[in-house]
């Protein structure tokens, strides 16, 4: 028997139809209330797609990290990272994202779904700027249409329950997860040097 759902048809008929609220509470521009989202949100992921697949990487920086530019136009600056440039060659190629933001504490979260692309605008770039040092770029992102989501899948999760919180330790480490994949990574060397080195390079 094939269990798996192949047309949209099978897929409303085994979940019935969607709230009108949920349709209805989405906006194409920047109100209130979503600044004063933005203003407190410290973490979003950004996924884009691209000719070689897609990407959802972290963003993270002081709350209201994600500038508003306008009504609809937000900023986000590319702070340094690993130069894979995952997110970077998707927006140039493709320019589709999605955005989902995150606030501690908070239960909800809200996402924006938009195109982007990069700027070098050295006045925004310099705007940017954290302990002296400029972001390479900034993505500019267009909203097509933003909205909050529901708490549940946070509420699930328990994720800011203290209670919830994981040992890191009993976790493998940034080296050892390198090291599970190339076999001759010294893992050890790495993670003594790790914590220094990223805070000599945050920004």
């Amino acid at each position: 028997m094939n269990h798996r759902i192949e047309t949209i048809e099978a897929l409303e008929a085994r979940y019935g139809p969607v709230n009108p609220v949920s349709l209805g509470k989405e906006t194409p521009v920047m109100n209130d209330a979503y600044r004063r989202l933005f203003a407190a949100c410290p973490f979003a992921t950004l996924a884009t797609l691209g000719p070689g697949g897609m990407d959802c990487s972290p963003r993270g920086d002081g709350p209201g990290f994600i500038r508003i530019l306008d009504e609809q136009t937000l900023a986000i600056a590319d702070r340094r990272g690993n130069n894979r440039l995952d997110t970077l060659r998707n927006i140039v190629e493709d320019g589709r994202i999605a955005l989902l933001c995150m606030i501690p504490g908070w239960n909800e979260t809200f996402r924006v779904n938009g195109t982007a692309y990069l700027s070098t605008d050295p006045d925004l770039l310099e705007s940017m700027a954290v302990q002296g040092k400029a972001p390479a770029t900034a993505i500019i992102i267009r909203i097509e249409t933003m909205y909050f989501q529901c708490a549940r899948a946070v509420k699930r999760a328990k994720l800011w329950d203290a209670a919830s919180r994981v040992d890191p330790k009993s976790l493998p480490s940034a080296g050892e997860l390198t090291r599970s994949v190339l076999r001759d990574f010294d893992a050890e060397d790495y993670d003594a040097k790790l914590q220094d080195r990223q805070a000599a390079t945050m920004y």
